[in-house]
């Protein structure tokens, strides 16, 4: 096993991890360590200093894959991490960059460009799935030209902890509010951004790029 890319594999499907399992093992130079159901357990399991490189998808319990991120990137801030996502829009991209992801790739070539990915993002590179690297360039250069409706300071922290998953009980407890004022917060941010539920929310801070690395502009107000 010396020499090999160690692997942490964190996604909610079994038979998926079972399938990359296969995959990834059947490489000479790589080799899964460990695996993880959720968010919770990646960030745990990512604290093995023999991991070299951590394969995490976005849509996981406990947590989510962009809020995993994060705090793996906190907790051992030299480990690669590498999306794996059924997401492949240039959105979801950005914002697991931004989180502190190393390189992005689609579930759909995963048995073409997942171990590319790998290798890439061991060696220190940014990698991106070929598929998604254009969207991803011409989005950052070329952003859309709506406008979007004008937010307080207050509805633009309330808006950002939603998107990252939040509950409106951790909501309240991060911004010093009552739950009750929380759900007003998000009850206005519905009615003004055409929004409805969690998964609405999620996709409007995708969208907007209002997700940023590490919550840095969340913390401490």
């Amino acid at each position: 096993m010396t020499g090999k890319i160690r692997v942490l594999l964190a996604d909610d499907h079994a038979v998926l991890r079972a399938g990359l399992r296969l995959l990834i093992n059947s490489q000479p130079d790589m080799v899964v360590m460990r695996e993880a159901s959720d968010g919770r357990e990646a960030v745990v399991m990512a604290g093995d200093v023999q991991l070299d490189v951590a394969v995490v998808d976005l849509s996981m319990p406990a947590g989510g894959g962009v809020r995993a991120i994060e705090a793996i990137r906190t907790l051992r801030p030299d480990l690669r991490l590498l999306v794996l996502s059924m997401h492949n829009e240039a959105a979801y991209v950005r914002t697991a960059l931004a989180a502190g992801a190393n390189g992005y790739v689609a579930k759909v070539a995963a048995d073409t460009e997942l171990l590319a990915g790998i290798r890439a993002v061991h060696c220190g590179k940014t990698f991106i799935d070929p598929a998604l690297a254009g969207a991803v360039v011409s989005q950052t250069f070329c952003p859309a030209a709506a406008a979007a409706p004008r937010l307080s300071e207050r509805e633009r922290q309330v808006l950002q902890f939603l998107s990252r998953g939040h509950t409106n009980q951790e909501i309240a407890d991060r911004l010093f509010l009552s739950v009750k004022t929380a759900e007003t917060y998000r009850a206005r941010l519905g009615r003004k951004l055409g929004l409805k539920n969690r998964a609405d929310f999620v996709r409007y801070g995708l969208e907007s790029g209002m997700l940023t690395r590490a919550g840095t502009d969340l913390e401490g107000n």
